[in-house]
């Protein structure tokens, strides 16, 4: 019943005879008093007294019958919301027990015991029930206007409890709609905190990368100069020495031909000074020295295209194997006792990108991957290739995996897993805002004890402009 005016009674009593005495009380004949309430209305003036309301009586003979009844009500939604029940009832259910499943079935049904005498007593009929504030007790033989009263005053408190537990319902769904609110705020305020923290890292290394930058550019300044003129001075070194070389040759030769104290006297000179092992190991002196400078010529021109020194933060197309192989240059300290380095390339278009920010993304990955290594030397493994409209980029490490619960929260802002001091929790989730930031998509797999694959996805062509 979806109204609150419910003035349903259902009657359990074994006695006809009762059940005739009830209906005389609560249903009385009204026609007749109605009439004559109006005919003195309209003779001395005086208002018609209000018709009462009426009741909705039902009848049951026995404890099972009215449970039937009851939830026969309940599946129509026309619940009663008074009962009352004979305490004696000899064939069948006893009142306790008839009470007992109308409880389990409808805990809020207002009920009224009736009895002339009973085999239990008040309080222990109270006790059993545990119901002090839904029972009400009506001797036999019972007075008529107490039977009104009481369906009068039960139906009251029926609809009131009713009404407050509708009024209690709308307060918990009002509290249930605020404490989501209040969730939805809490998460929206973290996710806040979070982006803040995360375009904090970004501009502690972006300051970190521009710092490098500036360090790269003085570098290369200070270090290209002298590169340079050593690098000129071993070539004029080398052409000298080969232009002495004959000369060399020839005071051996003149030295065996004067024969003597002077031939014996040119020959000890020559063996003090070791000159036969100088005149090979000069030679490769020079070719060492030479390969030397390339090298730190080599590792400057690394650390400027990693770090782009020389261009603007701007889109542009780059050579992304390039990239990588300037980055493992920088980063060949941190592999070199670690791991052996596997390259599995393919060719690879030029991209759209901001090279110097996608360095930093491999750079971050071989590092983890280096970092990840247990105490024997492993294997770090790089592939490429090339998939529709995008190239990708595996980092496939033999390291000590990564568990399932923190592979979830690996790109989440300032986690990591390294003792204090040795890691800021940046790394991954910077490289995840680069990849993202380029259209692109980083995943990863990883399994205890066997290795773990990153892969990071990126368009050729970039759609959008850079945020």
């Amino acid at each position: 019943m979806s109204e609150l005016s419910n003035r349903r009674i259902l009657l359990i009593d074994d006695m006809p005879s009762i059940h005739e005495d009830f209906r005389k009380i609560l249903m009385p004949a009204t026609p007749q008093s109605v009439e004559l309430d109006e005919m003195e209305a309209a003779l001395f003036g005086a208002q018609a007294r209000p018709e009462r309301p009426l009741f909705e009586l039902d009848s049951a003979y026995g404890g099972e019958e009215g449970l039937g009844k009851l939830i026969q009500a309940l599946q129509e939604q026309r619940p009663y919301a008074l009962a009352f029940v004979d305490m004696r009832m000899p064939d069948g259910w006893d009142g306790a027990k008839t009470i007992e499943h109308l409880w389990q079935h409808d805990p809020q049904l207002q009920v009224v015991v009736c009895t002339a005498y009973s085999d239990y007593s008040w309080d222990e009929l109270l006790d059993r029930l545990q119901a002090h504030d839904r029972l009400l007790i009506l001797k036999k033989p019972f007075d008529n206007i107490e039977v009104q009263q009481m369906a009068n005053t039960l139906l009251t408190k029926w609809q009131m409890t009713e009404r407050a537990s509708l009024q209690m319902h709308h307060l918990e769904h009002l509290v249930d709609q605020r404490t989501a609110q209040f969730k939805q705020a809490s998460e929206d305020l973290q996710r806040e905190i979070d982006e803040r923290k995360q375009l904090e890292g970004q501009l502690v290394q972006s300051e970190k990368l521009a710092s490098l930058g500036q360090l790269a550019a003085g570098v290369a300044h200070e270090i290209n100069n002298p590169i340079g003129f050593i690098s000129s001075n071993l070539g004029t070194l080398d052409g000298y020495f080969n232009q002495l070389r004959p000369l060399f040759d020839a005071y051996h030769s003149i030295g065996q031909s004067l024969g003597g104290e002077s031939a014996v006297r040119l020959q000890q000179q020559r063996e003090a000074a070791e000159l036969d092992f100088l005149l090979e190991d000069i030679p490769l002196l020079i070719r060492e020295s030479k390969e030397g400078i390339g090298r730190v010529g080599q590792i400057v021109k690394d650390l400027k295209d990693f770090s782009r020194v020389d261009t603007q933060q701007q889109w542009q197309w780059a050579n992304l194997q390039q990239g990588i192989e300037s980055t493992l240059n920088i980063v060949a300290s941190e592999l070199k006792y670690k791991a052996d380095l596997v390259k599995d390339y393919q060719p690879l278009p030029d991209i759209e990108c901001l090279p110097s920010q996608i360095n930093q993304v491999i750079m971050n990955l071989v590092v983890n991957a280096a970092q990840a290594m247990g105490p024997e030397r492993g294997t770090i493994t790089l592939r490429t290739g090339v998939e529709g409209d995008n190239v990708w980029i595996e980092v496939v490490d033999t390291g000590s995996g990564i568990p399932a619960d923190t592979l979830q929260k690996i790109f989440d802002p300032f986690f990591t897993t390294k003792p204090v001091g040795q890691g800021t929790g940046l790394g991954l989730s910077l490289s995840y805002g680069i990849v993202k930031k380029h259209g692109g998509d980083i995943q990863v797999r990883s399994e205890l004890g066997v290795g773990t694959t990153f892969r990071v996805e990126l368009p050729i062509r970039q759609n959008r402009l850079a945020v």
